[in-house]
């Protein structure tokens, strides 16, 4: 009876001290989050590293973290300061009226009568959709500007974070391989299972980066190109706005070359609006199609219905990270299920009812 209460009573201490742990790392929970990613993914890279310098653990993970910098994070802040400074440009200009959204849509309209049509069959009224759309831009507009505006004011805290970003990482390529045996090793779910569920983790995060991330940054690098190309302003905004609409499968990037497309054919720009949707048809439409079944095992793959639904799910609850974290929870649900229906379904063979 004793023992009974001493293992009772350490398994209540240790459920609350997890509890308060997890509490006390929920502030760094995106910062933890994108170092174990990172790590992830330049993990192979690491191994290589790591052969190469005599197996001096130190030195290869901080050659490794210095190639992410160099590959990944120099070039994301390089583009994420030009779109924070074209955003903001671009909210000033609707400010003052230089640009009106209302009007594009009714020059649009008025181009292509169709559209009215097409409108009213699926239930929407253009004097709405009008209001709509300013709204949108004006607030989109005032997001981007606050943004700026908050990165200013606290560049010392966002400093801080991707320092303490790229400290965790350096670590978790270090001894990354050294932690998953003892995480395996605490987890009561049964070793096979938990061997099962990091595989699953690692091959959906690594799936996600590199054939979700990277054919994103490929389109929006393409729209931002043929936006530059035919002289339209903004053209490092829009290929980042690109970038996080390609993150959602099935529309991605056609949200914006395909209405610009059609505002330039409406407005007499009939070369430039052929150019830009034949482009974004024919080049930016099949990057997909083709780079993602090379950078992405089609064994990890999830039915496209799920990887829309888990995509604007994450990106509805968690922001940006959700694009990563949305997927992850969806394989992890369906491993799950699947280990459930295979080992601990009560309907066996031994146990079927008599007919």
């Amino acid at each position: 009876m004793q023992k009974v209460i001493e293992i009772r009573s350490f398994i209540l201490a240790l459920a609350a001290v997890s509890v308060a742990f997890t509490y006390l790392m929920l502030p760094f929970f995106a910062v933890i989050l994108w170092a174990c990613i990172i790590a992830l993914v330049f993990y192979p890279l690491h191994a290589k590293v790591l052969s190469r310098v005599s197996e001096r653990e130190n030195l290869a993970a901080l050659i490794t973290l210095l190639l992410c910098i160099v590959i990944a994070i120099t070039p994301a802040l390089f583009l994420f300061s030009s779109f924070i400074k074209q955003g903001t440009a671009v909210y000033q200009q609707l400010e003052s009226g230089q640009i009106k959204p209302s009007l594009w849509l009714e020059q649009i309209r008025a181009a292509f009568p169709q559209i009215d049509q097409l409108l009213q069959m699926i239930g929407l009224d253009i004097s709405t959709l009008k209001q709509k759309l300013g709204a949108l831009s004006v607030e989109a507009g005032k997001v981007m500007a606050g943004n700026a505006l908050s990165i200013g004011q606290n560049t010392l805290a966002w400093l801080a974070s991707l320092g303490l970003m790229l400290y965790l990482t350096f670590f978790m390529l270090r001894d990354g391989a050294k932690l998953i045996p003892i995480l395996i090793r605490a987890l009561p779910l049964g070793d096979e299972r938990e061997h099962l569920l990091m595989q699953k983790f690692a091959e959906v995060t690594r799936a996600t980066i590199k054939g979700s991330l990277v054919v994103a940054m490929v389109q929006g690098a393409l729209g931002g190109f043929i936006f530059g190309a035919l002289d339209i302003p903004g053209p490092v905004l829009w290929g980042v706005v690109m970038t996080v609409l390609s993150l959602i499968p099935i529309v991605g990037a056609s949200l914006i070359w395909l209405p610009v497309g059609l505002y330039l054919l409406a407005t007499g720009a009939t070369t430039d609006g052929i150019i830009l949707i034949a482009f974004g048809a024919i080049v930016i439409g099949l990057v997909d199609n083709i780079l993602r079944p090379i950078l992405v095992g089609r064994d990890t793959k999830m039915p496209d219905y799920l990887i829309l639904l888990s995509t604007l799910g994450g990106f509805s609850v968690f922001g940006m990270t959700g694009f990563v974290l949305g997927p992850l929870i969806a394989a992890l649900f369906l491993t799950f299920w699947e280990i459930f229906t295979r080992e601990f379904n009560v309907l066996n063979s031994d146990q079927k009812p008599s007919s």
